[in-house]
């Protein structure tokens, strides 16, 4: 059996109190994180999930809310759990300097942590499928800030196809992207347009035709859609929502 269990569903800006992006999908193959926020160590024991069980992290985008809780990941993987398992770390290019420095501004710089467990990193270029720990991953482009090297995920596991946005903003070739999945994990940070990289509820709704995938379920959300959450056409995640695949 496979199943998403959603570790972090707000903005950058803990919306609704609740944390940042982080998504674990569990399969007979093992366990991923899609996503890996600042608070992602705290959505972790929040949902009873050791870090332990994670074989590989997948980030969508160089954004501290995506990406800048990996230091703290390995920190308690190395002092606290005693992880002995190797962990893979896969996202855009440079993922592996970028976590490095990251890691350093922080305090906690990778070369001086020593460890008993392998980390390797590998990186999700666009257009490629890449096999990623237990998982296989292709990046497609989105439309978010080009600085963060952003990209949507479409994660396979067994016979699941789960797709994954990241940040965006629409753009047409969206739907084709997706299409065709067992879920679509869809960012959507705002109510109404206000942000050429950011979602909003009134574009998707007006676009849910053109989606050919299964379940969609929207994360992301900013505080106007906190307080929609669960009262709208479009079915939105929330932490903790567990989803049998």
């Amino acid at each position: 059996m496979s199943e998403l269990v959603f570790v972090g569903t707000s903005d950058a800006f803990g919306a609704g109190g609740r944390c940042q992006s982080a998504i674990l999908l569990r399969a007979d193959s093992g366990s991923a994180l899609l996503d890996c926020g600042v608070t992602t160590n705290t959505g972790l024991r929040q949902q009873g999930i050791e870090r332990s069980e994670i074989d590989a992290i997948l980030i969508t985008h160089y954004h501290g809310d995506h990406f800048g809780g990996i230091p703290l990941f390995l920190l308690g993987a190395q002092f606290e759990d005693k992880r002995t398992r190797p962990l893979v770390i896969a996202g855009p290019p440079g993922i592996e300097l970028k976590v490095r420095e990251l890691a350093a501004a922080m305090g906690h710089p990778i070369d001086d942590r020593g460890g008993n467990f392998e980390l390797s990193y590998q990186e999700l270029s666009i257009g490629c499928t890449t096999s990623v720990g237990p998982v296989s991953a292709r990046a497609f482009e989105t439309k978010h800030d080009p600085a963060s090297f952003p990209r949507g995920l479409v994660v396979e596991a067994g016979n699941r196809r789960i797709a994954y946005s990241g940040d965006t903003g629409w753009f047409d070739d969206l739907p084709q992207q997706v299409s065709g999945c067992d879920v679509f994990i869809c960012e959507c940070t705002l109510h109404k347009p206000a942000y050429a990289f950011h979602l909003d509820l009134e574009t998707l709704e007006a676009k849910r035709g053109e989606f050919d995938c299964g379940r969609m379920l929207l994360t992301h959300l900013g505080a106007e859609m906190s307080r929609r959450r669960g009262e709208l056409q479009i079915e939105t995640a929330d932490d903790g929502l567990t989803v049998v695949l």
